[in-house]
């Protein structure tokens, strides 16, 4: 943690009296800070609120929204759903693991991208789509995929 980042003690603190139904947004509130979950963290959150570490790892693990090892700066998430996979959606998979020189699910060297896939994101219509962060890129082609990372440096 840097200057500037919120505690464990600082987070749990702004929940008040943190029960089990507070897990989502107080591990939200971590993920924010830490930029992943980091697994001491985790443990330090069932210490200081009495809920069981399995509990809190089963939610963590749940929903894809947390990561459990430091992620990139910016994210890629291609599409494999059907309508993407018959329209070149596996081109740009394997042209974006050749450019970044990692697969799906791994992370750059230099933290800049954490590539994922998914199994849809709901544009079919713009099928194959590929997004980093929040922006979209639909037809896409592989000869595409450079340009469009350049203005995420």
């Amino acid at each position: 943690m840097g200057p500037g980042y919120m505690t464990v003690s600082q987070i749990l603190e702004s929940f008040g009296k943190v029960e089990s139904g507070h897990l989502i947004p107080v591990l939200q509130s971590l993920q924010k800070e830490y930029g992943y979950l980091p697994q001491d963290v985790l443990l330090e959150i069932s210490r200081r609120t009495s809920i069981p570490a399995s509990r809190i790892f089963g939610v963590a693990t749940f929903y894809e929204q947390f990561y459990l090892k430091p992620h990139g700066r910016h994210t890629i998430k291609c599409c494999r759903g059907t309508a993407c996979h018959v329209r070149g959606g596996r081109a740009m998979i394997n042209a974006i693991k050749r450019l970044l020189d990692i697969d799906e699910g791994q992370t750059t060297e230099d933290m800049r991208f954490t590539f994922e896939t998914v199994a849809c994101l709901g544009t079919c219509f713009l099928a194959p789509v590929v997004m980093v962060d929040n922006d979209y890129y639909g037809n896409m082609k592989p000869t595409q995929i450079e340009n469009i990372l350049k203005n995420y440096e």
